[in-house]
């Protein structure tokens, strides 16, 4: 069964619903009891718990007072701000592939909000924003239990005051509705009620102020991308020019002052305490003030350097193909590495195949034994495959000079062998 498959329903024409797929299966499975099947359009279905008595009381669940499908980024942005605008009390929940996402809102705030996804979750938040360590966020987790939450657990063991905690968890429901407004499928239900319990935290935070933050940050996270494609890549200062001084200078030192050319965006995230969003933008504008550059990430492992070769050869001779002359480059390379000696047997069983590319698991084994495990073995191969990805760059170039947009493959694919250089 597919995956695409595995979530649909098939009804006879007895109007009996019976499971396609092991998706659906288990969502029915967890499903058992009397629904009620409401009216509506003939191509959707929606049912209702109402327990064996066939009537909806308090204990059948809220009531659902909004749902529909999201199809676009930023799709939800308009059921947000109608539930803020009328105040109503309830708890929007989120469906994504990815994740399950719940907002809770009381009279015109937010006043909680939670999430599956893994990033979204409280220690990770602490992590990120460097109030713990990946040490006390794992024994935080040890020490969470039934009655006590990750946030006390974390309090009580003396890794964070109360107060910063706090802090924490506003930017950690920030993120949260912010996430909620990216997502671009899935579905959405905003029930009447939710248990007071189950929340971690009880905030208060104005829906307006978060829905004109969120649309903000979707319109300036695209345009950041193009120069700062992700919190793995690395700022650099330049040398010769020191930070800015102009205006707004005073919110940019922090930020200058923590890069040091091995830290990503997420190191930098955790040495100053901010979020992702606000270090990215000021990243942009001491990029935009030719203070700084932006590396691609580090490359750590010798699985992890070949799979940066195979993504840099393999954009090279693809986009060579189009230009017809894909063998003429193959065989200078080839050429090449006949030439240099080591590449017989660096390759020996590996590759390349048609598109460039090497197997991995034989060049580790090749590595191995060419040079031995550890670091000296890692540099040597980084080395070997800079070179050799280098000569195919170069060989290239005139045919891809004489196309202007092929003649931005150049830049993609120096961009993404420049960690392997030796250093």
């Amino acid at each position: 069964m597919s995956e695409d498959r595995a979530d649909l329903v098939r009804v006879d024409p007895t109007g009996t619903a019976h499971p396609v797929g092991r998706i659906a299966s288990q969502m029915m499975r967890g499903r058992q009891g009397i629904f009620r099947v409401m009216p509506g359009p003939n191509h959707l279905v929606f049912m209702r718990h109402v327990g064996e008595d066939g009537r909806r009381d308090e204990h059948d669940g809220a009531i659902c007072r909004l749902a529909g499908e999201i199809t676009l980024p930023g799709a939800i942005c308009d059921i947000v701000s109608l539930i803020g605008q009328v105040a109503w009390k309830g708890e929007l929940i989120v469906m994504s592939p990815s994740a399950t996402r719940s907002v809770y809102f009381d009279g015109g705030q937010v006043i909680c909000a939670t999430s599956t996804a893994e990033g979204e979750r409280l220690g990770e938040v602490l992590y990120r924003y460097g109030a713990l360590t990946r040490e006390q966020v794992d024994a935080t987790a040890k020490a969470v239990n039934s009655e006590q939450r990750f946030g006390e657990s974390a309090v009580k063991l003396g890794f964070i005051s109360r107060e910063k905690l706090y802090q924490i968890m506003v930017k950690q429901t920030e993120e949260v509705v912010y996430a909620v407004l990216l997502v671009s499928d899935g579905m959405f239900y905003f029930l009447d009620t939710f248990d007071e319990k189950r929340l971690p935290a009880h905030l208060n935070l104005s829906v307006g102020s978060l829905l004109m933050e969120g649309v903000r940050r979707m319109d300036e996270t695209r345009y950041f991308r193009e120069r700062i494609p992700s919190e793995l890549h690395v700022p650099a200062r330049v040398p010769g020019r020191g930070a800015p001084t102009d205006e707004g200078a005073e919110v940019l030192a922090p930020i200058y002052n923590a890069i040091d050319g091995q830290r990503s965006v997420a190191d930098i995230c955790r040495v100053v305490g901010q979020g992702e969003f606000e270090v990215t933008h000021a990243i942009f504008q001491l990029l935009q003030s030719g203070a700084i550059v932006v590396q691609p990430p580090k490359i750590t492992g010798p699985a992890a350097i070949v799979a940066r070769f195979n993504e840099a050869v393999s954009l090279l001779l693809s986009t060579i193909d189009q230009s017809g002359r894909g063998q003429e480059v193959r065989e200078q390379l080839s050429s090449f590495a006949t030439g240099a000696g080591v590449y017989d047997a660096l390759f020996m069983g590996a590759g390349p195949a048609p598109d460039g590319t090497l197997n991995v698991e034989r060049m580790l084994d090749n590595i191995q034994m060419l040079a031995g495990p550890g670091e000296a073995g890692e540099n040597m191969l980084s080395q070997w495959l800079y070179e050799y990805a280098s000569f195919g760059l170069f060989v290239s170039e005139p045919i891809l000079r004489s196309n202007d947009k092929q003649h931005t493959t150049a830049r993609k694919v120096g961009e993404l062998i420049a960690p392997l250089a030796p250093k």
